[in-house]
């Protein structure tokens, strides 16, 4: 991962609003996913603001569960972006919401120590893509995570949201 390279939230969605990792969201996270060297993988670096502590000296496990669903989800459209030959950015717009996310917290993730997110699909079905990810601080494991992603039209879905379709 070179860090001179555009993340996949900015090639792909530079207005994008999502609170986690959203470009143009004035307060959000903006979560920034690349591709490893791998080729197989997409990376996330994250140093978490104290605001979102847990217990003393650990990070909140909601913040946890809002970067692994982010990244893992960037993960998933990335993936559709390679299968169709298409660059990130390119039209019609690919996009994905979450189906099932489910972590595992395996060890209490320490604040002051920046995290590496690393997923990749371990299977797609349709519009369904599993994609495993896990969460790392330094170099011990404290996240796993195993979740579904699906492939929306997001003006369909916004429509049924609010009752229109």
């Amino acid at each position: 991962m070179t860090e001179q390279t555009l993340s996949l939230q900015q090639l792909a969605a530079p207005d994008g609003t999502c609170y986690g990792c959203g470009c143009s969201h004035p307060s959000g996270l903006h979560v920034q996913s690349h591709w490893d060297d791998d080729g197989v993988h997409l990376l996330c670096r994250h140093s978490p603001d104290p605001t979102f502590i847990g217990w003393p000296g650990l990070v909140y496990g909601g913040l946890l569960a809002m970067l692994v669903d982010c990244h893992s989800n960037w993960t998933a459209m990335a993936h559709h972006y390679r299968a169709e030959g298409r660059e990130p950015g390119s039209l019609p717009r690919i996009d994905c919401v979450t189906g099932q996310l489910s972590l595992t917290y395996l060890k209490p993730t320490p604040m002051g120590v920046e995290l590496l997110l690393k997923a990749r699909v371990e299977g797609e079905v349709g519009r369904k893509s599993r994609v495993i990810c896990e969460v790392w601080a330094g170099d011990v494991l404290t996240v796993t995570a195993d979740s579904v992603f699906v492939r929306v039209d997001t003006e369909k879905l916004k429509r049924q949201a609010h009752g229109d379709a």
